[in-house]
């Protein structure tokens, strides 16, 4: 339901997916207003690198500037997807159709006029509803983005420990999660199953 010849559209689509994929806070993405960007808070394509492993795997960093818990920032990364949701082809989409500037807004779009514009909070929230209505879907809520993206990649066999630095979770909010859906526990509670030590060691209280 979105229009990716459109400059927002694609600003949107490219910040859902990096967003989805890195499992980051929706808020280290977009601004709050439209004056609110602050280079030394806010990432910026200047930001984005590209790393290699020794097995030839790629992954793309975005460095945010300062966090929440992190003065000094921190680093989320994805890499690239199979499917429509790919964030490495929608991102390239998105600074082909919009340029953002090197050291501007990441997802900042193009307006009719030409002029460049932040990708605020309540824009994306605006422009995810509104597809979300068109596709009869419930609206997302930003926090939902992060939380999709940390029960996604569990499903996929992710390791607890592994998700839980990933998606950067620095409290039991993370295990909640875990709890509410048997299809991420349920390879944890057969009878025989590797993943049964990992998830007893993460899951019970330890003995005093």
């Amino acid at each position: 339901m979105l229009d990716l010849s459109d400059p927002l559209h694609s600003a949107v689509y490219a910040c859902l997916t990096t967003t989805f994929y890195s499992a980051a806070r929706l808020g280290e993405f977009v601004v709050k207003s439209l004056t609110a960007f602050d280079p030394q808070s806010h990432v910026k394509p200047s930001d984005i690198r590209q790393e290699t492993d020794e097995d030839g795997r790629h992954s793309t960093i975005f460095h945010i500037p300062r966090t929440k818990t992190a003065q000094d920032g921190e680093d989320v990364s994805w890499s690239k997807q199979d499917g429509d949701t790919d964030p490495e082809a929608s991102l390239k989409h998105h600074m082909d159709i919009n340029k953002p500037p090197r050291d501007g807004p990441l997802f900042a779009y193009r307006t009719t006029g030409g002029k460049m514009k932040a990708l605020t909070k309540t824009k994306f929230l605006e422009v995810i509803h509104t597809a979300a209505r068109k596709a009869g879907l419930e609206p997302l809520k930003g926090h939902g983005i992060r939380i999709g993206a940390t029960l996604c990649y569990l499903l996929r066999g992710v390791p607890f420990a592994v998700m839980k630095v990933k998606g950067r979770w620095a409290s039991d909010a993370f295990e909640i999660y875990l709890r509410k859906h048997a299809q991420i526990l349920a390879p944890y509670m057969q009878a025989k199953s590797k993943p049964h030590e990992e998830f007893i060691r993460l899951t019970m209280p330890r003995i005093r």
